[in-house]
């Protein structure tokens, strides 16, 4: 994959792109401030890019309003956010772009290098890749939408992996399910949350979205 990575510390960049060009990827660019990851990004526009939240020259959101900007210009452009600490309004913006191919990450996942590039390989093939203490945060605020009582208590385990971006065969080994079971339980899901779009990954992150309440009941 070609990766932008955009990260004002030094040794944590320098690291991220070592561990991603070990495992056969090419960084095309990094950058350390808002203003060059907009401008690399839409020079570049590559497969995914790895973005830290608090980036100079402010040190507030300028790396994830840098994302956002870029997802403007070219819709879907495949964004994994970093983050020190679970910030619910960061993750509320991201997600509630709309378009597939979006990550939120604790800092401390990089440290899990397969883990890591598990998650940016996901968000390059346009699916989701949500850290468990992102979506528990999200849905401790009390965001729950009145479709999803509507579910089955497998079905919302179903859509909870779903929300960490975990594929079907992944949800399948997670819960001892066969592939039958997991098929029957997502398309019933889908129903039941009014989903109708036919593009699977559309289907899922929508999916995502109702269960983390940051769509329309």
């Amino acid at each position: 994959m070609r990766i932008l990575v955009a990260e004002d510390l030094y040794l944590l960049r320098d690291g991220m792109v070592r561990l991603l060009e070990a495992y056969g990827h090419e960084v095309v660019a990094t950058a350390t401030t808002g203003p060059e990851t907009l401008g690399a990004l839409l020079k570049w526009r590559p497969d995914v890019s790895v973005i830290d939240v608090r980036m100079p020259p402010t040190q507030s959101d300028e790396g994830l309003r840098a994302a956002l900007a870029a997802r403007r210009e070219v819709p879907g452009l495949p964004v994994l956010i970093l983050s020190q600490h679970v910030e619910q309004l960061y993750a509320r913006e991201l997600l509630t772009d709309g378009a597939a191919g979006v990550g939120y990450l604790l800092k401390e996942s990089v440290f899990e290098a397969d883990q890591f590039i598990d998650a940016l390989q996901r968000v390059a093939a346009g699916g989701t890749a949500m850290d468990p203490a992102v979506i528990s945060k999200l849905l401790s605020s009390g965001t729950s939408t009145k479709r999803l009582d509507r579910l089955t208590e497998r079905e919302r385990d179903v859509l909870g992996l779903m929300a960490e971006g975990l594929s079907n065969q992944a949800i399948r080994e997670r819960l001892f399910l066969s592939e039958s079971a997991i098929s029957k339980h997502t398309t019933s899901l889908f129903g039941k949350l009014g989903i109708v779009d036919d593009d699977a990954s559309n289907r899922r992150v929508l999916a995502v979205l109702t269960y983390l309440g940051l769509t329309d009941s």
